[in-house]
């Protein structure tokens, strides 16, 4: 079979959870069909040489097209986003379609016999709506018109939340046209997917959960250090920076009026200027950004924070901390599509006001918190191992064409400790110019 698959950028370095998941699973599928990969190149010139570098060793042929990416800051984006008023498009929608993109789509149409259609972001969807010939799957990686209109519901600035409400009416319309389009809709979480039929008419919509590698994640108990607590994920991401915001100005003090020895561990990619100068000014503070690998800090917290009030999807960094052996406290925003239980893989709180108390309290509590990791460990084991969900994902694309889905048995990509969960093998060059820059493990 021939899979074209179309998104924002080839997904390598594996730094945040969109990379990690669709990586993890088109790797383990490469072998068993055709691939050709239609993207923007990545904005970091040696990222996106190595990254067409790993795509080509494992068979992907990548289809890779240049565009000027606008700037998020400043008095042109003001105006960008004032003029996408006029546009039926979401901004976030109408700032990713290039007619480069378009025309390499067409261009392979008229070269190749393409069987199956793969939008990897639901925005990439609009790039494939006047596909003649193949299915169209789309990936949706969240529900991105939930996502803004929790943005509508916690904003506070009224012009501000005017504008967020046209902009999560317009997704609601774009996502309702696509995905009613689509042959199927792949969510990533079963409370995703009855969204997605219940919300939006989609006729076809399956559930690939997200996952981690279980090999590559383990648990090591012996670097625990007391008091410290860990936020882990991307800081360009607005749910992350928003609830970063709460833990640094709410939930973070309040901790420290009762245990003033704990420190505050916040990892992530491309921080903004503002986060490092607020994070350097905080007591008991530290900030690392862009690290190669997040398994040592991981192994160093007491617990892991995901104070998330906005978000959609699901949370690799999670299933990573369960993996890892790292207990968790989380809003049940930021665990919804995990089937985690409360109390027995996790402590989930219905607010981030109520962080506080939880994390204090489950220090108290240290008996309990060897049965959570045990149970932790044994549901990522179970239900959400990448070998598995590319099992899944393979069959929605044999049936999605009617072919016969061939024996269970993909080859292996799971790296064990010393290789690198990329390619499963030391060899490649970026492992050794960055350390295991492919393990890590940020989150959208």
């Amino acid at each position: 079979m021939h899979v074209a698959i179309v998104d924002e950028e080839l997904p390598y370095p594996l730094n945040s959870g969109k990379r990690i998941r669709t990586f993890q699973l088109v790797s383990r599928l490469a072998s068993r069909h055709r691939i050709t990969y239609v993207c923007h190149r990545n904005a970091d010139p040696r990222e996106a040489s190595e990254a067409e570098a790993v795509f080509r060793d494992l068979g992907i042929e990548p289809i890779v097209v240049d565009r000027a990416i606008p700037p998020k800051s400043g008095p042109w984006f003001q105006a960008r986003l004032a003029a996408n008023l006029l546009s039926p498009l979401p901004y976030s929608v109408a700032s990713h379609t290039s007619r480069a993109l378009g025309r390499a789509i067409c261009d392979l149409r008229s070269r190749r016999r393409i069987d199956l259609w793969q939008a990897e972001w639901t925005p990439y969807a609009h790039s494939l709506r006047s596909l003649e010939s193949g299915r169209l799957l789309i990936m949706a990686h969240n529900v991105e018109s939930q996502i803004w209109r929790r943005y509508y519901e916690n904003e506070a600035n009224p012009l501000r939340r005017w504008y967020i409400g046209v902009q999560w009416q317009k997704y609601r319309r774009f996502e309702c046209a696509v995905f009613r389009q689509a042959d199927r809709v792949i969510a990533v979480s079963p409370d995703d997917a009855d969204r997605i039929r219940q919300d939006f008419g989609a006729a076809e919509v399956v559930v690939v959960d997200n996952g981690v590698d279980t090999g590559y994640f383990r648990p090591d108990a012996s670097r625990r250090i007391p008091g410290r607590i860990l936020f882990l994920g991307s800081l360009d991401w607005r749910p992350n920076l928003d609830a970063v915001d709460r833990l640094l100005s709410e939930i973070f003090p309040a901790v420290r009026d009762q245990y003033p020895a704990a420190m505050l561990c916040l990892v992530g990619r491309n921080p903004p200027e503002s986060l490092r100068r607020t994070a350097a000014a905080k007591p008991s503070v530290e900030l690392h950004a862009d690290v190669p690998d997040v398994r040592p800090f991981l192994a160093e917290a007491s617990v892991m924070v995901v104070p998330l009030r906005i978000g959609g999807g699901s949370r690799l960094k999670i299933l990573e901390a369960l993996a890892a052996g790292t207990p968790v406290v989380s809003t049940r925003i930021g665990a919804e599509g995990l089937e985690v239980r409360d109390g027995e893989h996790l402590v989930l709180v219905e607010r981030c006001e109520d962080m506080a108390r939880a994390i204090l309290e489950l220090g108290r509590e240290s008996a309990a918190i060897p049965p959570m990791i045990c149970a932790g460990r044994r549901l990522v084991e179970e239900r959400y191992d990448w070998d598995v969900l590319a099992e899944r994902l393979d069959e929605i694309w044999c049936s999605a064409v009617g072919e016969v889905h061939p024996p269970a048995g993909l080859p292996a990509v799971r790296s064990e400790p010393d290789k690198s969960p990329v390619t499963g093998r030391p060899s490649h060059r970026s492992d050794r110019q960055h350390g295991r820059a492919t393990g890590t493990g940020f989150d959208g």
